[in-house]
């Protein structure tokens, strides 16, 4: 099994990445090539770098790719409040708790990594 496989946070970033993409089916299809498509991608971003600096030989490298992760986080959590701001989502209860779940996590592995 690759290392990344084995992170909670990982993981747990994953089903996130699957509750965005559930999330703005239901948007406008004039926002497919702008909001749609930043969230979806800042959503991506954030196991796909856990997943690099997980491979990479250095701590220091690691935690990079940890904190490129943790940008990505805000990015989404910024445009998620954005798209509640537009009346594109209602309730983002749950997609909050996702993603402070996922900040929790990261902010760990984070302290961890760059403490080396």
């Amino acid at each position: 099994m690759l290392p990344h496989k084995k992170l909670k946070v990982w993981q747990e970033s994953m089903h996130l990445v699957k509750t965005v993409y559930q999330l703005t089916q239901r948007f406008p299809q004039e926002e497919l090539y702008g909001l749609t498509h930043q969230m979806r991608r800042a959503a991506v971003s954030i196991p796909s770098n856990l997943a690099e600096g997980a491979a990479r030989e250095s701590k220091k490298e690691y935690a990079y790719f940890i904190s490129i992760a943790r940008g990505s986080l805000s990015e989404l959590d910024t445009q998620v409040k954005i798209a509640q701001m537009l009346g594109y989502v209602e309730d983002i209860t749950d997609l909050d708790e996702q993603i402070n779940q996922v900040g929790r996590l990261l902010t760990g592995i984070y302290k961890k990594w760059n403490s080396y």
